[in-house]
């Protein structure tokens, strides 16, 4: 196995596409005046599966910046988060646990949070390789202004295709275009603290 490591240039291809998207996020939220600001929910508890190697990568780079007693402290507190997940799944229940990256409320990876932790909040769309467009309708409390302001009319949103494309070019080229081959990513928060940094299997052609 050898580690997935992002280069200088790559970092900075993926943070581009993160500020994009921040923009983008900004954007609507002015106009739907949204703001998690006073919030009595937290975000943090939803159970996302997130899918890039890169991204995955991106996180361990902020994990190594920590003192190692408070990564161990985190890695930890994913083990428990983990374990309550496997529970809940077990008798058919979505975990709704919180990340054991949040603490008092706020991220500890913050500026290496994952796109789909960026993105949550307001409405946005995606556009499938099938052509099927998928809709989020945005967090509970975005959904109230949603429906007061917009009844049956399409609300503002993020649409996610052109950076989610931009992710996967990323990816693919981070993996030397031999995407297609590698074990796919679909996991939480958590189980990537637990399993360390990401690794890939050496195909036979290459050199150890």
């Amino acid at each position: 196995m050898k580690e997935v490591v992002l280069s200088e240039q790559r970092v900075k291809e993926l943070e581009a596409i993160y500020e994009k998207l921040q923009q983008e996020y900004e954007k609507v939220a002015g106009i739907l005046n949204f703001s998690c600001s006073g919030c009595p929910d937290n975000c943090c508890d939803s159970y996302f599966l997130h899918h890039t190697y890169a991204e995955w990568a991106h996180l361990w780079q902020g994990i190594r910046q920590l003192e190692p007693k408070r990564q161990q402290t985190l890695i930890a507190r994913a083990k428990s988060y983990l374990e309550q997940c496997e529970r809940d799944l077990a008798v058919g229940q979505r975990p709704q646990i919180m990340c054991p990256l949040n603490e008092e409320g706020l991220c500890a990876l913050y500026e290496h949070r994952l796109l789909v932790c960026r993105t949550h909040g307001v409405p946005a769309t995606m556009t499938r390789p099938d052509g099927q467009i998928l809709r989020f309708p945005g967090c509970f409390r975005c959904q109230d202004i949603v429906d007061v302001q917009y009844d049956q009319e399409q609300p503002p949103h993020v649409e996610r295709t052109v950076l989610l494309r931009k992710l996967a070019l990323l990816e693919n080229e981070l993996l030397e275009n031999k995407r297609h081959l590698m074990p796919k990513v679909k996991i939480t928060i958590a189980e990537m603290l637990v399993k360390g940094p990401p690794a890939i299997p050496r195909l036979h052609c290459e050199k150890k």
